[in-house]
């Protein structure tokens, strides 16, 4: 049975909206888009590298399928092992706007999401893994669906954007198995489910 996993580069605050570039995603008025590439290292390439390695398919929102789609099928070096994944391994994609997506091996989720997800949580394989999708993200938070999260924090504070952790997130507590830090700043924390969260008396 899949994991569902979120990877996600955040700000501090939170922020998870256009990381990559200025025209990623403007909505809302945002004007920080490319905020993550002075923090570029061969470190946090690494890491999203080995991450890509371990996924049997993907979980996509619309924005992001279409950038993606928009960029990685004209990235034919098979060394690129990014490429190699995103090319050729499922891509399920929730939306209620697309009628149709072409890139090899998606197909649309078009009814209830979370509904289907759990469908897709019962087939064998590691992960299905989550990159962007935030407003996909907020419906599988609210349903209580992500088991692991890795999150790449960079030390940068916006004030304003799409963040992660919205309004309904269901309380989780989270054990960190893996973590590193950048020589830029930057740490990445890999967390998994552990149970409920448990509260108790300071002092």
């Amino acid at each position: 049975m899949p994991k569902i996993v979120v990877n996600a580069f955040l700000t501090l605050d939170g922020v998870m909206q256009a990381p990559g570039g200025p025209d990623e995603d403007r909505e809302g008025g945002f004007v920080h888009g490319g905020w993550q590439a002075p923090y570029a290292d061969e470190v946090m390439g690494r890491l999203v590298t080995e991450g890509f390695a371990d996924a049997d398919g993907f979980l996509l929102g619309r924005k992001t399928y279409e950038i993606f789609a928009n960029y990685w099928p004209k990235v034919t070096d098979p060394n690129d092992p990014i490429a190699a994944a995103l090319n050729s391994r499922p891509k399920y994609v929730a939306s209620r706007g697309l009628e149709r997506v072409a890139w090899n091996n998606s197909s649309l989720i078009k009814g209830d999401v979370v509904a289907e997800v759990r469908k897709l949580r019962q087939q064998p394989g590691r992960t299905l893994q989550t990159w962007g999708s935030t407003e996909l993200l907020q419906t599988l938070l609210k349903h209580d669906l992500i088991d692991e999260y890795r999150l790449f924090i960079f030390p940068v504070v916006l004030g304003a954007g799409k963040r992660l952790f919205g309004n309904g997130t269901m309380p989780v507590a989270l054990k960190q198995v893996e973590s590193a830090t950048s020589a830029k700043g930057a740490t990445y924390h890999r967390l998994e489910r552990s149970g409920k969260p448990e509260y108790g008396q300071m002092g």
